[in-house]
């Protein structure tokens, strides 16, 4: 796995402070992840390796308060970790890391559920679950397929399937209703044409040149001609959705949100479920933080848009054949950040290896 660079995901250099004050971060930030209320430093002085009393503990972290990675809500309260701190933890946590274990079990379920689309919202259950957070999956953009080839078939007079096989073996189909009557016959020499012009490029690129060669040739001469680019036209706009984007777990974050005292506000909650309904604003925020393959975490006030700055985003893009998709989870800023780093990491490499190679028997649209 490629660890993706930078502030917002992958591990970075260690702070330059003390050691020991890393060590005592690193504990608070653990025991806040785990119980949700704010750290004392009598507790820290007791459970701290380092031998030091809870003097010295609120000394130490009146220092790391200075370097804003702890914060008090109130004189009488302990400490809690700030975004600065979960970044900390975050980058120790990738930086220490090992690859996901033997990967077949996740890989042999997998092929056993079906589509491609059925693969990954399969995942995005399974991620939801594991890190009980929202779990989603983005499947490769259709977009940048490559075309092996496409073939019409007759249903009847007015009806044609079209099915598209991309390069990296996925199938994708939808059905036409035609405006003048096409015999079989003409519809295989259409798919000939198309096949023998296009095959390699991609969706995009065919698109492009169907619609230029359109607008060049106005009035064709050749009617097989024209009606070859003209069911590319109408094929290609039902064939080149954006990926589809799988989302599930709402449920699973308010009740999180509850037990664990994560402290997510009503109007947060609700920034989340619009996203989960408004999915292409998931894909917009994805573009913006993909800038590497691998595994990415964007923690709070790291995100650009401030409605989401409550939450955390920990997402791995995986390679369906010579296209991109991503999975992941989000959930709040005092997330379980190294069960759903590990989650994510296996379920990006284990979705891989079954689209590379085929998401089994019945392959479904991407």
């Amino acid at each position: 796995m490629t660890w993706s660079a930078g502030t917002r995901g992958g591990s970075s250099p260690a702070p330059e402070f003390p050691e020991r004050l890393q060590r005592l971060l690193a504990l608070l930030v653990r025991a806040y992840i785990q119980r949700g209320e704010p750290v004392s430093s009598l507790w820290l002085a007791r459970e701290s390796p380092l031998g030091v009393s809870s003097a010295t503990v609120r000394n130490m972290l009146g220092q790391l308060e200075t370097l804003g990675y702890v914060q008090q809500p109130h004189s009488s309260a302990g400490r809690v970790p700030t975004d600065q701190a979960y970044r900390f933890h975050v980058d120790m946590l990738l930086h220490t890391r090992r690859p996901p274990r033997d990967l077949s079990e996740a890989e042999a379920r997998l092929r056993r559920v079906g589509s491609v689309d059925d693969v990954l919202s399969e995942v995005s259950h399974e991620l939801s679950r594991a890190a009980h957070s929202v779990g989603f999956a983005v499947s490769p953009d259709s977009e940048a397929a490559r075309l092996r080839r496409i073939e019409f078939v007759a249903l009847d007079a007015a009806r044609v399937l079209v099915i598209l096989v991309a390069a990296d073996g996925q199938v994708t189909h939808t059905l036409l209703e035609l405006d003048e009557e096409t015999s079989p016959a003409e519809l295989t020499q259409a798919a000939n044409y198309l096949n023998q012009e296009f095959a390699g490029r991609t969706l995009i690129e065919m698109r492009v040149a169907v619609l230029e060669r359109l607008a060049r040739e106005r009035v064709l001469y050749d009617r097989l001609l024209a009606r070859a680019l003209r069911l590319a036209q109408s094929s290609l706009a039902d064939l080149s959705p954006p990926g589809a984007v799988f989302i599930h777990g709402a449920s699973s974050l308010i009740d999180e949100s509850l037990a664990q005292g994560s402290r997510l506000t009503l109007e947060a909650l609700r920034t989340l479920i619009a996203m989960m309904e408004e999915k292409h604003r998931l894909v917009r925020i994805l573009d913006e933080y993909i800038d590497a393959p691998g595994l990415t975490v964007v923690i709070g006030t790291e995100h650009t848009d401030p409605t989401l700055q409550r939450f955390s985003l920990v997402f791995s893009t995986f390679m369906g054949g010579d296209r991109n998709g991503a999975v992941g989870v989000i959930g709040p800023t005092r997330m379980r950040y190294s069960r759903a780093i590990a989650a994510v990491d296996r379920a990006s490499q284990a979705v891989s290896r079954v689209l590379v190679t085929g998401a089994g028997p019945n392959q479904g649209a991407a």
